[in-house]
């Protein structure tokens, strides 16, 4: 489990993001108290709303709910694949402050290349397996300004090293990898560019349970080696106990209830986040 060093990352305010045109009334006829997230009026999912939360540098922030709760959607507002319906992001980086939601395309494409990476559970989102082990890590190298071929390779083979791959597997495609190898080469292609923020999208939930330990076990060493700060969503409750030292609960695109990990699994105050804690006895 992680504590803060004090800075400030990322600050994100009331966001809200629905599918469909919406009616005006969606977020009033949705949510926890109502039958879901689809609004009765008009259709329109409310996917989230009124989302705000604050990261801290060295941080990992944990996000837990069931399918459907909006914790997906939350991580491609923040990773800049979807715009929000309303809401707003500040991103802090040395001195500066980026508005992330007012950013152009090209500024987007920039801090998806560099400063933030999205880990999948299904790796094959992540990883072209047209190219090698080696070659997708070359790709986000060149994504994020490196050209020099040599840097390139001894970089991409370092950090396959790192992640617990052989260097004779490096030129090899990733498509005959095992599950848990392939996440190894989507983390090492994420730390290529040494991001500021990285988003896992229940990085490990296809993985057998000894397989997911070692991978959860990989992220925990790396946090510490290199102060990374990480947003978490899983509905699994034992990733964000090993994690996570702040967790938030999702139902219905809502938060229900937020604080440190341990206190919200070991006392939780809110009926919905009791369910989620029983149901995993």
């Amino acid at each position: 489990m992680t504590s803060t060093s004090g800075n400030k990352v990322l600050e994100c305010s009331h966001l809200t993001k629905i599918y469909g045109q919406g009616c005006g009334e969606c977020v009033f006829l949705t949510g926890p108290s109502h039958v879901g997230s689809s609004c009765p009026r008009c259709g329109s999912i409310v996917a989230l709303a009124d989302v705000s939360l604050d990261l801290w540098e060295g941080e990992i922030l944990g996000f837990i709910g069931e399918s459907g709760s909006g914790k997906s959607t939350l991580l491609r507002l923040l990773s800049l694949e979807e715009p929000p319906t309303s809401g707003k992001a500040l991103f802090f980086q040395g001195g500066r402050i980026a508005r992330l939601f007012e950013l152009d395309a090209a500024e987007k494409r920039k801090l998806r290349s560099s400063d933030f990476c999205l880990l999948h559970q299904n790796s094959c989102t992540a990883l072209n397996h047209r190219l090698s082990a080696g070659g997708n890590i070359a790709e986000r190298l060149l994504g994020s300004g490196c050209g020099n071929y040599r840097e390139i390779r001894s970089r991409a083979a370092a950090l396959l090293e790192r992640m617990g791959v052989r260097s004779e597997r490096m030129d090899q495609s990733p498509a005959g990898f095992s599950g848990g190898m392939q996440q190894r080469v989507q983390i090492a292609k994420a730390l290529a560019s040494n991001p500021t923020i990285a988003f896992l999208d229940e990085l490990t939930g296809a993985l057998d349970l000894s397989v997911q330990a070692r991978i959860l076990d990989l992220l925990l060493e790396l946090q510490h080696e290199l102060r990374m700060t990480m947003i978490v969503v899983t509905h699994d409750l034992g990733v964000v106990r090993l994690l996570a030292g702040r967790t938030m609960v999702l139902q219905s695109g809502r938060v229900v209830e937020a604080g440190l990990t341990d206190q919200i699994l070991e006392d939780p105050q809110h009926p919905f986040t009791q369910e989620l804690v029983v149901s995993a006895l």
